[in-house]
Parts: structure tokens; sequence; C-alpha cells
């Protein structure tokens, strides 16, 4: 927890390296102070063929991010500004970059820890 999922065209891995894209999205995450460092975690889905924007096969970037609940909708908003401000810095060309957050309960979330 978090869990931070990039889902993007493949030309975006030409644009940038996919290990400086994760680090990206992790240090505008850790630049929240929402989150301890050592618990982000972050994937990238590039997709070659199958996707469309619009009708189109235009380039994107979408994040998903995955948090446990009890944040303020304010943090969640700076958080999700924050992480677009970045990659629209980094990828100028892409015109369509954009950001969710949902919440999950902590009564349902486990891992292996917990078991």
């Amino acid at each position: 927890m978090p869990h931070f999922v990039i889902d993007c065209s493949e030309t975006v891995l030409k644009l940038n390296t996919p290990e400086n894209t994760l680090l990206l999205v992790h240090s505008a995450a850790v630049n929240s102070d929402l989150f301890d460092e050592n618990d982000i975690k972050v994937r990238l889905n590039p997709f070659k063929e199958h996707y469309s924007v619009g009708g189109k096969k235009e380039d994107f970037i979408h994040v998903f991010g995955n948090i446990m609940e009890g944040r303020t909708t304010q943090q969640k908003s700076k958080l999700s500004h924050n992480i677009v401000s970045a990659l629209k810095k980094t990828f100028p060309s892409i015109q369509f970059i954009a950001i969710n957050i949902r919440d999950f309960e902590k009564a349902t979330y486990c891992n292996k820890t917990m078991v």
C-alpha cells in the first residue's frame, strides 16, 4: 500500500525509460508526505496494439492510484495534481495524461504478513 499502476501506450517507453517513469511517479508519491517511501509500489503496463483514446490510436498515460482509506479529498486531489504535473513536464508531447485515486477499505485489505 499504496499501489500506482501506470497504463500507457508503448510509445511512452521510447520517450523516457520505464525505470525513470516508475521513479517519477514514486517520487511524486513520496513528496506528497502521505505514505512511507518503502510502502509505495509502482507498476507499468505498456500497450502496443490494443487500445483506443477517443476512438483513435493516440498516445496516453493513465495512472490508477489505489490507497488505503482515510485521506481527505484535498490530500488526494493534491496527490493527483502532483503526479499529473510531473508526468506532463516529462512527457509534454503526450496529450492524454490522467490519474484517478481509489480508496480501499482497511477492513477488507489483507497481505501476506496478516495471515
